[in-house]
């Protein structure tokens, strides 16, 4: 009798809870927008651009685009190497540890173009910039040392989103000023008790080292580059071939915070399985390099597609500017619930502003809003 209590008792508080999780999981209202950011004072930005011009005086400085073979951020990669290589100011290069593929996530594997060690044997008075995508955990010691040897030479470290982290770990962070991925910033004050966290900027330049915040920062901190290396002309066209207004420093951080709704939208697409799906993207010889890194990067952080790079026999193919790009599968065998259209090559910067109300009309407005946060994306559309 005293078990079949407890046994009645178990039953009734997992009923409980069965009923009550979907109520507490059902959409409230979002937090209000915060207004859009400020655009940043002429002198203010002036002062950031020349801080990132070329230390040496040469027609085609060298930017490295350094990687980790086991896990590279797939936006952070695609948007620095694809904004460089249309703007044509530098010689770009894609620097592995290994001669082996890289593992992009989420998402493909590329092909780096040379090694650390043979990068240092054909520059060995170093590189004139080196841009750091996110690799996470970013601890490793081998690329960290470079990364030190290579601002010791004079080059400029530049890291994209939580390519802090591996500036960090290397302590390149240590008693300057900095920003991160809002997601990052109380590790990295804590790790990093003597870096100054800048709050309203979307990338910061201190003493040769330059941080940024989410995955939509790349673009504009890239566009700073240009500008840096090539002229504000040369920027504005690179601008409006990619779709971008502005590219100035402005940015707002209290709208990046994760509140209670946020974490309902986290569970609650954790929990509903029935509703993942396998997402297909087609990976084309020409593809553009930002609008298919925004795009995968885009399903994939709604935590209900798994994303897929397929085209026919899963074979290499070569992107817009030449990188070698591997699928995730071979179309044929792929199991697919949906196959999107192959990444949108005009105006490749707007590629999320494009795929946020889809994502809101085939999933929900929280998913999207989700995706929005994860991407330090200030959505207009999210506070609908």
């Amino acid at each position: 009798m005293r078990k079949r209590i407890i046994f009645a008792a178990i039953g009734a508080i997992v009923l409980a809870a069965l009923i009550a999780t979907p109520l507490l999981l059902v959409p409230g209202t979002p937090a209000a927008a915060p207004p859009p950011a400020e655009p940043i004072a002429t002198d203010e930005q002036a002062a950031t651009i020349a801080a990132m011009r070329p230390t040496r005086a040469t027609a085609r400085p060298v930017i490295a685009i350094v990687t980790w073979n086991q896990a590279t951020e797939l936006s952070d990669f695609f948007s620095a190497y694809g904004v460089l290589k249309r703007a044509d100011v530098a010689e770009v290069t894609v620097v592995a540890e290994k001669p082996e593929p890289v593992q992009l996530y989420p998402g493909p594997k590329i092909t780096p173009e040379t090694t650390i060690a043979d990068f240092d044997a054909a520059h060995p008075d170093g590189a004139d910039y080196v841009v750091v995508p996110a690799m996470d955990p970013g601890t490793d010691q081998v690329i960290a040392d470079w990364l030190v040897a290579q601002h010791a030479k004079g080059a400029r470290i530049i890291s994209i989103c939580n390519g802090s982290r591996m500036l960090g770990f290397a302590g390149l962070l240590d008693g300057r000023r900095a920003t991160g991925h809002w997601s990052a910033v109380a590790e990295l004050r804590a790790r990093h008790p003597t870096m100054t966290f800048v709050p309203d900027r979307r990338y910061v330049v201190d003493d040769g080292v330059a941080t940024s915040t989410g995955i939509t920062a790349n673009i504009p901190i890239m566009l700073a580059l240009v500008e840096a290396i090539g002229g504000r002309a040369v920027a504005e066209r690179t601008a409006a071939e990619l779709g971008v207004a502005s590219w100035d420093a402005r940015h707002r951080s209290s709208g990046f915070e994760l509140t209670l709704e946020h974490k309902k939208t986290f569970i609650r697409n954790a929990l509903t399985f029935w509703r993942r799906e396998t997402v297909g993207i087609p990976l084309e010889a020409g593809v553009d390099e930002v609008a298919l890194g925004l795009l995968v990067d885009a399903y994939a952080r709604t935590n209900l597609a798994s994303v897929v790079t397929v085209n026919p026999g899963g074979l290499p193919v070569r992107s817009r500017y030449g990188l070698l790009i591997t699928p995730d599968r071979s179309s044929q065998t792929a199991l697919l619930d949906q196959l999107l259209p192959p990444p949108q090559a005009e105006a490749p910067a707007q590629t999320l502003e494009r795929a946020l109300p889809v994502l809101a009309q085939r999933y929900d407005l929280p998913t999207a809003r989700i995706v929005a946060l994860v991407m330090e994306y200030p959505w207009a559309g999210g506070a609908q």
